[in-house]
C-alpha cells in the first residue's frame, strides 16, 4: 500500500472508530447502519458530493456548511452529522469513502455477519439475492449480508467474492477457459 493511501486508511479507521464507538454508547447501532446504507448510496449517484469531498478549491467553510446541509437533508443521525462537520473543519472529508468501508465492516463483525461482494450480468431479483444468502450462510455459518454490483461482460452467471475465496461461474470465464483449451489443443 502506498504511503499516503495509508495514511487516509489510518485517518479513517480512527473516525470509524470514534462513531462506532458514540453510536454503541447511545445504543443507536441501527441508525449507523442507515447512515452508512445513506451515504455509500450518495456517493454512489452524486458526482457533486464526490467533488465536495475530494476538492481542494472548496474552503474549509464552504466543505462544512454543504455537508451539514447533505447530512440534514438526508436524515442522517446527529452523531454522524456532527463527524462529518468535524472532518470538514479539519479538511478529512477526502477519507469518506475508507471511513465507511471501516465502518461497514465493524458493523458487520459485530452483528457477525460475513459480507459477499456479488456481481452478476443482470440485477438479482429479491428472490434470488435471498436464495443466496441463505447458501452462502450455510455454507459458511455465518449470516451472510449481499452487496450486489451488475457487470454485463460477465453475459451470464455469476461472481461471489467472500474474503479471501472467489466463485466465479461466470459465462465469461467459462468462455475464456474454453478458449485457453483450445489453444492448448492445437
Amino acid at each position: 500500500m502506498s504511503e499516503p493511501a495509508s495514511i487516509a486508511t489510518g485517518i479513517a479507521g480512527r473516525y470509524a472508530s470514534a462513531v462506532f464507538d458514540l453510536a454503541r454508547e447511545e445504543n443507536q447501532m441501527d441508525a449507523l447502519e442507515r447512515d452508512v446504507d445513506t451515504l455509500q448510496q450518495a456517493l454512489a449517484e452524486s458526482g457533486d458530493l464526490r467533488d465536495l469531498i475530494h476538492s481542494p478549491i472548496y474552503s474549509r467553510e464552504q466543505q462544512q456548511a454543504a455537508i451539514g446541509a447533505v447530512a440534514d437533508k438526508a436524515g442522517l443521525s446527529a452523531t454522524m452529522g456532527n463527524v462529518l462537520r468535524l472532518m470538514a473543519s479539519k479538511r478529512r472529508l477526502f477519507v469518506l469513502p475508507q471511513m465507511l468501508t471501516a465502518l461497514r465492516a465493524r458493523i458487520a463483525d459485530e452483528k457477525g455477519e460475513i459480507t459477499a461482494d456479488v456481481t452478476t450480468a443482470r440485477p438479482l431479483s429479491s428472490e434470488q439475492s435471498e436464495r443466496l444468502g441463505r447458501t452462502l450462510a450455510e455454507k459458511l455459518g455465518h449470516e451472510v449480508k449481499i452487496n450486489s454490483a451488475v457487470d454485463e461482460s460477465l453475459i451470464g452467471g455469476l461472481v461471489v467474492k467472500v474474503g479471501s475465496r472467489m466463485i466465479d461461474t461466470s459465462i465469461r470465464t467459462k468462455l475464456a477457459q474454453l478458449q485457453n483449451t483450445m489453444k492448448e489443443a492445437r
